[in-house]
């Protein structure tokens, strides 16, 4: 397969997961190429997601490097043999990439949690609240590009549709303006909607709770078909990181289960939003 100009997440994952089996297999580039009959280099570009793989590859490759996980190597096939364009792709060159490898990885995943502590979860915003998000962006965004990313982020929540969702806000986020109160109160409203929907659960962290210090970085745990294949976003000021280290997945594992210790439930949290609408 020929090289390819543009590397997405999802590739690099591919590739990086064939590195980890042939590393479980005590094995060294050298050692895997010379037993897989191909050439160091074309082993090592394809880990790094450079070149694609065929399916019978991966099988071959899993096989070669005594991976008895049969679920994984069907995933792993799966994502080798990918062919579809997927809509992010319109928009490759008009908005930064992370935000198309953001948008790629909530297509495929199987279920979504999502903590945030001071904004509204991107998936959950009004398109007045996704503009004026945008609009206070330094520099400030040409309004051509204002309106492609605010576009860009309303069709993301499409994916909704496809998975289960749960997401845990905290209550700073209902109550920062980031517009006026008419913006504001239209969100929270659009949240209780939301939140009715069968697949999904809202769920609030109030300021009044004990043991809540050190969990302040919002972060998103996309579960994958299989557990191996779970990835942590974690968002900064610079941009979103994509995690996938076992020891980081149990980490943010563990950073999740405290946050969901501290929240509210479903209905009581229903019935926080509620309120906070209502003192507005």
């Amino acid at each position: 397969m020929p090289a390819r100009s543009v590397i997405t997440a999802r590739q690099e994952r591919l590739g990086a997961e064939l590195r980890k089996l042939r590393e479980r297999a005590g094995l060294s580039g050298r050692e895997a190429a010379r037993a897989l009959g191909i050439a160091e280099t074309k082993l090592s570009s394809t880990e790094v997601g450079r070149v694609g793989v065929s399916a019978e590859r991966v099988r071959h490759w899993a096989s070669q490097y005594t991976c008895d996980d049969a679920a994984l190597v069907d995933a792993l096939v799966a994502m080798a043999t990918e062919r579809g364009r997927g809509w992010w792709e319109d928009y490759r060159g008009r908005v930064p990439i992370g935000y198309l490898d953001l948008a790629e990885l909530e297509a495929h995943s199987a279920h979504l949690r999502t903590f945030e502590s001071v904004h509204i979860p991107g998936l959950l915003q009004t398109e007045d609240q996704v503009r004026a998000i945008f609009s206070g962006s330094v520099p400030r965004l040409a309004d051509e590009a204002l309106e492609t990313r605010v576009q860009f982020r309303l069709r993301r929540q499409e994916a909704l549709a496809g998975l289960r969702y749960e997401a845990l806000i905290h209550e700073a986020a209902l109550r920062i303006r980031v517009a006026n109160r008419k913006v504001a109160m239209a969100q929270l409203l659009w949240l209780l909607e939301q939140s009715e929907l069968p697949n999904a659960t809202i769920r609030v962290v109030p300021f009044d709770v004990d043991g809540f210090a050190g969990v302040v970085d919002p972060a998103t745990y996309a579960g994958g078909p299989v557990p191996r294949l779970d990835t942590v976003v974690v968002d900064n000021q610079h941009g979103s990181a994509f995690l996938d280290a076992e020891a980081q997945l149990a980490r943010y594992r563990e950073v999740l289960r405290t946050v969901e210790a501290a929240a509210l439930g479903a209905v009581e949290s229903r019935e926080f939003i509620h309120q906070i609408a209502q003192s507005m």
